[in-house]
């Protein structure tokens, strides 16, 4: 039984079996902000993180009110600081996102979601000298979200 088992191991290794230290392979070019596409080696762990929804920055607001939550770069800052909590219970970090979903509402009286106040809080925590990975990502303006003060929901993948 022995030597069935490493035969076994043997010929998982001949047929070129990636080690476990083998990181994701992510083509980004240079001033992109996010990756084109991410490679996940064989046998690498990968975690799911649900939707994340933002803290409430001004408990005085009205529930329901934009103020309650902040504005959409108030809110990513809060939900990128609860994505790093979460995959920090996992072992993990910001650094081994791979995939992001962004999904944005349009504040109040606007027609389009603030974009570049996502982006903004994005680029403190993603491609910066303390944290050079940039995942793949999707962003999209939804209509509304559970909570109508909210405007920014983001779910992770994260892989190491």
């Amino acid at each position: 039984m022995k030597g069935k088992l490493l035969l076994m191991v043997a010929a998982g290794l001949a047929m070129g079996a990636p080690s476990a230290a083998e990181p994701p392979h992510r083509v980004v070019a240079t001033s992109a902000p996010i990756a084109t596409s991410i490679g996940i080696p064989a046998g690498a762990r990968i975690v799911y993180v649900s939707g994340t929804v933002p803290d409430v920055a001004d408990g005085a607001a009205a529930e329901g009110s934009p103020a309650r939550f902040g504005d959409t770069y108030v809110q990513t800052k809060s939900i990128i600081n609860k994505l790093d909590s979460a995959l920090k219970e996992q072992g993990m970090g910001l650094g081994d996102v791979v995939m992001m979903r962004v999904f944005l509402v349009a504040p109040a009286g606007q027609a389009r979601m603030d974009f570049a106040g996502m982006m903004r809080a994005y680029r403190e925590s993603f491609g910066t000298a303390a944290q050079p990975n940039k995942p793949a990502r999707s962003t999209m303006q939804v209509a509304g979200l559970v909570d109508p003060g909210w405007l920014v929901e983001i779910e992770v993948t994260a892989a190491k």
